[in-house]
């Protein structure tokens, strides 16, 4: 959820901008939204480590 409030975040601020010609801003915007995609790829590694932790258990309790 966080990833997706940093990636509008971050498209809002890269429109306005451009609107404005602000390229600080502008700047700004791209970075939230690579900050997102960052954010979002750690936080499906995160799921994959603890899916494969669930395996892991649950082939050593089956042993």
């Amino acid at each position: 959820m966080g990833s997706t409030f940093d990636e509008a975040k971050g498209r809002a601020k890269e429109a306005v901008g451009d609107l404005t010609d602000n390229e600080d801003l502008q700047r700004e915007g791209k970075a939230d939204q690579v900050g997102a995609d960052i954010k979002e790829a750690a936080e499906n590694a995160k799921d994959k480590v603890g899916d494969a932790v669930d395996t892991v258990k649950d082939k050593m309790d089956r042993d």
